[in-house]
């Protein structure tokens, strides 16, 4: 179920995503290298950008991740996700880090990361 901001105070959609890891110490550890400081492929994080992700925070508990992407007021997801899958080198990423993930080499982004539903708000 898809969630994003819809408040007219905020200028960007949120939407939280998880994904779990493969329950092995070592290639944890070179999951978070692969994702430290600089170390995503440039190609990668200039398509998220592209089709309008303007911040991505990933997170981590065990062998389960937990992001958070932040978008464009406008940001369609299922297009985005549609249109990022056709990057330059994103086959290829996603083919690369499946090694860590459980999930096949061959899945996109957007069939690996799930939408969760937001059941709780702190009202303002």
């Amino acid at each position: 179920m898809e969630h994003a901001e819809k408040t007219q105070l905020s200028p960007f959609r949120r939407y939280c995503k998880t994904l779990s890891l493969k329950d092995d110490a070592q290639l944890i550890k070179d999951y978070k290298k692969v994702h430290a400081p600089g170390a995503a492929w440039p190609e990668i994080t200039q398509g998220m950008k592209e089709v309008g992700i303007i911040d991505m925070e990933i997170y981590i508990l065990g062998t389960r991740l937990f992001m958070i992407m932040d978008t464009v007021a406008g940001f369609d997801h299922d297009k985005a996700m549609a249109e990022l899958a056709i990057k330059p080198r994103q086959s290829e990423w996603e083919a690369y880090v499946s090694q860590f993930q459980q999930s096949s080499a061959e899945a996109t982004a957007d069939e690996k990361w799930q939408l969760m539903e937001r059941i709780y708000k702190l009202d303002k």
